[in-house]
């Protein structure tokens, strides 16, 4: 499937192996202009920061914006790979790259939301319940994150921790208006996290943008998942377990949460809840940092490696990782090299804070 010529003055990029194409406009970055004519590609952070994005240039010329070389090496850079985010044509281009189908693009949306409740779940993390408008919700995949538009311009990027089914509860006689759930986790000194725990209120009204993000179930596959959560990564990935309960999709999945302390898994009690209710669901939570005062009993050490020492072979499964950068890159780093893991069957969300973006 392929589009028409690109406009004049534009660079036409054409990705394979779905032979699509779009037009990117001068010193427009080849993402920017896929997510502007809903051409799904891969990426995270949109930053130069995670890597998410980057894919292998079979034909053309590209320069690139600042980013980090975590996510692009000199030498992936000189094999022919580049990160789409910051990535600005020179020429026509053909792309390799996995993505979202044509079918799969759900449109982005500025939109108003209201505050509709703030729960503390530990003393770092908050969960934001926030009314949208009620008429054309919007639609979008598990797994899935809004940006908060601040006042001055700024972006905070947080993924949306429950399934698009739960949007609007039709249980009631007046069904209520949807409402989507984010884990916010407090960055002392953060513009945004100080606001959100210490003067915001319910009520208040918030402007967010989205879909973004090509984080989300695969369900054109039956092999078994791996779940991979460090803190508040988990909000997409209890998303997805909504999304799977849901849909009745069976196929084996093992969660491995992690954090420094017990109290860093914050909904622990909900994931043995489904545990209890989703025979196909397995759960390791896991614990770096537990001190004598609590009692922790299970798995030690490194989340991601504690996958490791359940499964030697991951050739024949997915993985779906959300979190810190540093577990997201290690993981994808050792479950290809130890695990035997292919490359296009490890899906991840790193969550990049602003002074990630501007690390290297």
């Amino acid at each position: 499937m392929t589009s028409a010529a690109a406009p004049e003055g534009s660079f036409q990029v054409t990705v394979q192996p779905s032979g699509r194409s779009f037009a990117v406009n001068p010193d427009e970055a080849i993402l920017s202009a896929a997510i502007r004519q809903g051409i799904g590609m891969p990426y995270g952070c949109k930053d130069g920061a995670c890597g998410s994005c980057k894919c292998k240039k079979l034909e053309g010329t590209v320069v690139h914006g600042p980013h980090q070389s975590k996510a692009l090496s000199e030498q992936e850079e000189a094999e022919g790979f580049i990160l789409t985010c910051c990535g600005l044509p020179q020429t026509d281009l053909v792309l390799e790259s996995r993505q979202v189908t044509d079918e799969s693009a759900f449109p982005i949306r500025k939109m108003p939301s209201r505050v509709l409740s703030l729960e503390k779940k530990s003393h770092d993390v908050m969960v934001v319940r926030l009314q949208l408008p009620a008429n054309d919700a919007m639609r979008y995949h598990a797994g899935q994150y809004v940006e908060f538009i601040l006042r001055d311009g700024a972006r905070r990027s947080y993924s949306m921790a429950n399934a698009p089914h739960t949007l609007v509860n039709t249980d009631t006689p007046t069904p209520a208006a949807p409402a989507v759930e984010l884990h916010i986790r407090h960055m002392p000194g953060g513009k945004f996290t100080d606001h959100v725990f210490g003067a915001m209120k319910e009520k208040e009204i918030l402007r967010v943008e989205g879909p973004y993000g090509s984080f989300y179930l695969r369900e054109d596959s039956d092999k078994p998942m791996v779940l991979l959560a460090s803190g508040t990564g988990f909000a997409p990935i209890k998303a997805v377990i909504e999304h799977m309960k849901h849909k009745g999709i069976t196929r084996p999945a093992t969660l491995y949460w992690g954090g420094r302390r017990p109290s860093d898994l914050y909904l622990d009690d909900w994931v043995r809840a489904q545990v209890a209710d989703m025979p196909n669901l397995k759960y390791v939570p896991v614990i770096s940092n537990a001190l004598p005062e609590d009692n922790w009993t299970g798995r030690t050490g490194f989340v991601h490696k504690a996958v490791l020492e359940d499964f030697a072979d991951l050739s024949g499964h997915q993985v779906y990782a959300c979190g810190a950068p540093i577990v997201v890159d290690s993981a994808r780093v050792d479950y290809s090299a130890l695990g035997k893991l292919p490359a296009n069957e490890f899906y991840a969300d790193a969550f990049t804070t602003e002074a990630d973006k501007h690390k290297d």
